[in-house]
């Protein structure tokens, strides 16, 4: 298994791993999966500003994960939240610890002093995934999200990356570490 950096012409691929969670469990609150061109678009805005990684098995794209802005608000700048996905059928082999492991360290060296794992619940492999990574469930959110016919909460888990300290540097931006190429 390799881990790069997403690319375009990856929108397809990334979107059926995603539809597979979006069509049959409340981990993700979206109704509708994005097409792959809804899913480009996603890509496009997310990458050169945070890290988007993508895991390959044998040429075959088996799962992916990224960061994102937490919140729109200006002081919000030094959180960000991640999502992750590994393929159906795919999980139970080290794909999602592989991501992270390029993920986490990419996000400290931008200067992120937390991480957010936002989880759609009932949610218990990637609640227990993000706790063996280091993550401490910070706030549940009770009967915030209906799908699927039932009300779901959701849970806030949390990483410390980097110390608070006054008069903190925003942010880089990922293109500007981009630790694959270093």
């Amino acid at each position: 298994m390799i881990i790069r950096e997403v690319n375009i012409n990856d929108a397809y691929a990334l979107s059926e791993i995603y539809k597979y969670y979006v069509d049959n469990f409340c981990y993700s609150f979206e109704y509708e999966a994005p097409s792959a061109e809804e899913f480009a678009g996603r890509i496009k805005e997310i990458m050169g500003k945070y890290p988007f990684f993508v895991c390959e098995d044998n040429g075959e794209i088996i799962g992916y994960a990224y960061a994102h802005k937490f919140k729109e608000r200006k002081a919000y700048q030094w959180v960000c939240e991640t999502s992750i996905y590994v393929k159906n059928g795919c999980t139970q082999r080290g794909v999602g610890k592989l991501l992270y492991d390029n993920l986490l360290p990419a996000l400290k060296k931008q200067g992120f002093v937390k991480v957010f794992a936002v989880l759609g619940c009932p949610n218990e492999g990637s609640e227990a995934f993000h706790r063996k990574m280091g993550f401490s469930l910070a706030a549940t959110l009770p009967d915030i999200g209906f799908k699927h016919g039932s009300w779901h909460d959701v849970k806030y888990y949390v990483l410390g990356l980097n110390e608070y300290h006054d008069n903190m540097p925003e942010p880089l931006e990922y293109r500007e570490i981009n630790i694959l190429r270093q």
